[in-house]
């Protein structure tokens, strides 16, 4: 059924495929552009991406401004403020994020600290927080999960007030997102099968929330055809570029849908995991999925054994009676989960991800504050919420 009322929004220019970085010169003199500064981090440097990058502008007459190569895995106010002094000390005049989800959302930071020419960013925090347009800015994503080259939001650490600050805004959208397989040859098995398993979930959770759209659905099923058919391939077989470039798209297609419908329960749990028990976002997500769409089955069941078609393929869909189609999509994303630790050690419960039963009070109260609750389809209070923790562990 159509909503009443829905809006979708996606401006960011997609460069995806074989040589998409070589685009990146051109599409800075479009935005009239020619001094970046590149934000990246030091395991893209190690893994040799950042030197096989560069190499796209030795014809060009794109001058780098800065390189800042020092992203920590969870960026914070202090490191966007640094680098926004170096983006004013080297006079540069556009961002580029190459690397996975700090690094991008580090320059979403970066870049509302530059435009609005302050550098207090907890000023900003929230959502349409942000005024002023924009410093042209470009992403090139190295990892397949966070779909944060296309999505409207950004989390920084205020780690004096031992906070995660979310910034909500269209002006965040960066101007093109470059998808090159090139860039996620090297990423390691066990971070191929969790960013793999948390743009899943992104999926997953646009298709089911409250906010869900027709377009949002578009997006959200193509993304989880493609991860039911590449992920596996991905984690086993890093270098099979095919495999990588659909996972990256899926890993598009996942941000798109959850920028414009949101997501839900496994996310807002998932954060307070982080927030407590330090869970990698992606194990998190790849752990409770499961659990919490048995949660919301008895709500929409009807959405899950409809994601089977999707999740487990048409052979599948069809030799399953439809009475058994939702418990079949909840079945299916478990066994993902099993084959996915055989292959690379994947946890697939929360213990094997250090989390302890004793933090599961803290984990349930951070997660009942968390905005991710309210597009879920079923409301949980904090029991509900330590029941699936305990389900999970």
């Amino acid at each position: 059924m159509l909503p009443e009322y829905y809006e979708f929004y996606n401006p960011v220019k997609i460069n995806a495929g074989r040589e998409a970085l070589e685009t990146i010169p051109y599409e800075l003199k479009l935005l009239c552009a020619e001094r970046p500064i590149i934000i990246t981090d030091k395991g893209i440097v190690k893994a040799g991406l950042l030197k096989f990058f560069l190499e796209g502008f030795k014809d060009s007459n794109i001058t780098i401004g800065a390189i800042y190569d020092d992203t920590p895995p969870d960026s914070s106010l202090e490191t966007v403020n640094e680098i926004a002094e170096i983006y004013n000390k080297n006079k540069c005049d556009s961002i580029i994020a190459l690397g996975g989800g700090s690094a991008i959302d580090t320059a979403k930071g970066v870049n509302i600290v530059i435009s609005e020419g302050d550098n207090d960013l907890r000023k900003f925090m929230g959502a349409d927080r942000v005024t002023k347009p924009q410093q042209p800015f470009i992403v090139v994503p190295t990892t397949a999960g966070t779909g944060s080259e296309v999505t409207l939001v950004a989390v920084i650490a205020d780690k004096k007030n031992n906070i995660k600050m979310p910034f909500t805004s269209n002006l965040l959208l960066p101007k093109v997102a470059v998808l090159d397989p090139r860039m996620t040859l090297t990423l390691p098995s066990k971070i191929t099968a969790t960013t793999g398993m948390d743009a899943l979930t992104h999926a997953v959770e646009a298709y089911t929330c409250l906010q869900k759209n027709p377009m949002s659905d578009a997006y959200a099923l193509a993304a989880i055809n493609l991860i039911r058919k590449n992920l596996i391939r991905a984690t086993r077989k890093g270098n099979d570029r095919k495999a990588r470039f659909a996972m990256a798209n899926a890993s598009m297609m996942a941000g798109v849908a959850f920028s414009n419908s949101m997501v839900g329960a496994v996310h807002a749990i998932g954060h307070a995991c982080g927030a407590v028990a330090h869970v990698h976002h992606g194990n998190a997500m790849a752990i409770l999925l499961p659990y919490v769409m048995k949660f919301n089955s008895d709500k929409i069941g009807n959405l899950y054994a409809k994601l089977l078609l999707s999740l487990a393929g048409d052979d599948v869909y069809a030799s399953t009676p439809k009475a058994k189609r939702t418990r079949k999509s909840i079945e299916t994303v478990l066994l993902f989960n099993h084959r996915l630790n055989k292959i690379c050690g994947m946890p697939v419960k929360l213990k094997d991800a250090n989390v302890y039963e004793y933090q599961f009070e803290s984990i349930a109260d951070k997660a009942l504050n968390d905005g991710a609750l309210l597009p879920n389809p079923k409301e949980l209070n904090k029991q509900q919420i330590i029941e699936i923790l305990k389900e999970a562990f």
